[in-house]
């Protein structure tokens, strides 16, 4: 028995060995593909950009707390200076590009008597003025530092398909400065 044979119409041959339009449809394949990973890169960008700023926010707001207790002289300023500081450092953090949306962490800022150690990280120590030499650090006295600790929550620019929401919000920074 002998299968029939259906010829292809000289349409359908002329259809399938046809390529034009073979490069536009490659092209829209692959732009699927390389979409995602582009908008990650944009959003990554994004999320650092806003932590610079948060940082900014920090150094800005610890900035403000030395101009408002600058007057002070030979004592722990923020205990002397209080709302004022508080104020000041609230008013400074969201004058920034952030705004609103940048926050004073609860508890913040907090200040102490701090010595550099030997490798030049703060070390806590008992009083405003003490001699470092007496706490083990090298010489000088302990100064008076104070810590603002500023946050802001990031919500990424392309949430359903950024690996951006898997990073660490809200952002938050920290930033001390001497007073004294």
């Amino acid at each position: 028995m002998t299968v029939p044979s259906f010829p292809i119409p000289k349409r359908r041959k002329g259809f399938l060995a046809n390529e034009r339009g073979a490069a536009a449809l490659e092209i829209a394949l692959w732009a699927g593909v390389l979409v995602v990973p582009v908008l990650n890169v944009v959003d990554l960008g994004f999320y650092t950009f806003q932590k610079m700023q948060v940082e900014e926010a920090a150094q800005v707001g610890a900035q403000a707390a030395w101009d408002a207790c600058s007057a002070l002289a030979g004592q722990p300023k923020g205990t002397a200076c209080g709302a004022t500081m508080t104020n000041a450092i609230s008013t400074a953090i969201q004058s920034t590009s952030l705004g609103a949306n940048v926050t004073l962490v609860t508890g913040s800022p907090t200040e102490g008597a701090y010595c550099p150690d030997a490798t030049e990280v703060l070390q806590p120590v008992g009083t405003y003025g003490q001699s470092c030499a007496a706490a083990g650090y090298p010489a000088g006295t302990a100064g008076d530092y104070i810590q603002v600790a500023v946050s802001y929550s990031y919500s990424p620019v392309f949430s359903g398909v950024s690996i951006v929401s898997l990073l660490p919000t809200p952002i938050v920074r920290t930033a001390w400065m001497r007073l004294g």
